[in-house]
């Protein structure tokens, strides 16, 4: 087998990241996302890319956040491995994939190749995620009324539900950081998500029940990439009595009444609740995605 060669590339040459096949449709998932051509990086093997990754970051990151963009040619893992573990960028990786890849063997062959090249890269999985796109022929979701809504300017409010939500939860990135920095570090990383997202604090929102108790919280946003449900959380208390639709359901109205044309959305795989709820609030899976964690 012949040498490896690792680039990065430039506006000169960033068309030989289009060169290598796409099994997983990354090229449509992608047609919105803006990669910078220097955080684009290929290995070739007789001048032909045979993996390749995208770095990206938000438009005033410095540094990128993720790779968010990688795959190689069959039987390359080991250069899908080489290409990431040389990469001058320590962060985590999200593979996307198209709903029932495993059912489809070419596609379940490929994904295979690229969790074994980010392993062996130094990457951990950490959790298989559904990813939902809910547009206006979905149909608006129906309001249940059993909620009041409100703005609150408050953060330390924000703070404390949020760490009142992690202390039980079936979120992985949640437990996660709990189980780095407990749940001070699980409610910042959600409040400094939200501080970075270009929306507006304004959006975020409290839900209490008629007797003015508070049970839950949700902030309509926008990522780069478009609106997006930011946050759905319920306080443990206040579980059992399907709250999270009502917030959900809240979240899709606040956004379209404010011009969103779709809207994006992400939970855990094995967050079953919260898959009910989308799948009741209209909105269908587009993807799956499989997140890995960058070993130190």
């Amino acid at each position: 087998m012949t040498d490896l060669v690792i680039r990065a590339l430039d506006e000169s040459d960033v068309h030989l990241f289009d060169t290598l096949p796409d099994p997983f449709g990354l090229r449509e998932r992608h047609r919105g996302t803006v990669h910078r051509p220097e955080w684009k990086r290929v290995a070739l093997r007789d001048g032909r890319v045979v993996a390749r990754a995208a770095w990206w970051g938000g438009p005033d990151d410095t540094e990128p956040l993720l790779v968010n963009w990688f795959d190689c040619a069959d039987g390359e893992s080991r250069a899908g491995a080489e290409l990431l573990r040389t990469a001058p960028w320590r962060v985590d990786l999200e593979l996307d994939l198209p709903p029932g890849w495993r059912e489809d063997p070419v596609r379940r062959s490929a994904a295979e190749d690229c969790f074994t090249a980010a392993r062996a890269a130094g990457h951990t999985p950490l959790v298989e995620r559904f990813l939902y796109r809910w547009t206006p022929e979905c149909g608006l979701p129906e309001r249940p009324g059993r909620l009041e809504f409100a703005p609150e300017p408050d953060d330390a409010v924000f703070f404390d539900a949020l760490r009142r939500i992690h202390s039980v939860t079936l979120d992985a990135h949640a437990r996660k950081a709990i189980e780095k920095g407990g749940l001070d570090l699980a409610a910042q990383e959600e409040l400094d998500f939200f501080r970075w997202c270009p929306s507006p604090r304004e959006w975020w929102q409290v839900a209490r029940t008629p007797a003015g108790d508070l049970a839950g919280l949700h902030i309509p946003a926008h990522n780069p990439s478009g609106p997006c449900i930011g946050f759905i959380g319920v306080l443990p208390e206040h579980r059992g009595h399907g709250y999270a639709y009502d917030l959900l359901a809240e979240c899709t109205h606040y956004l379209v009444e404010r011009g969103a044309e779709f809207i994006a959305g992400a939970t855990d795989q094995g967050n079953f609740p919260m898959a009910a709820h989308f799948t009741k609030a209209g909105y269908p899976v587009v993807r799956e995605r499989v997140n890995f964690y960058a070993v130190p």
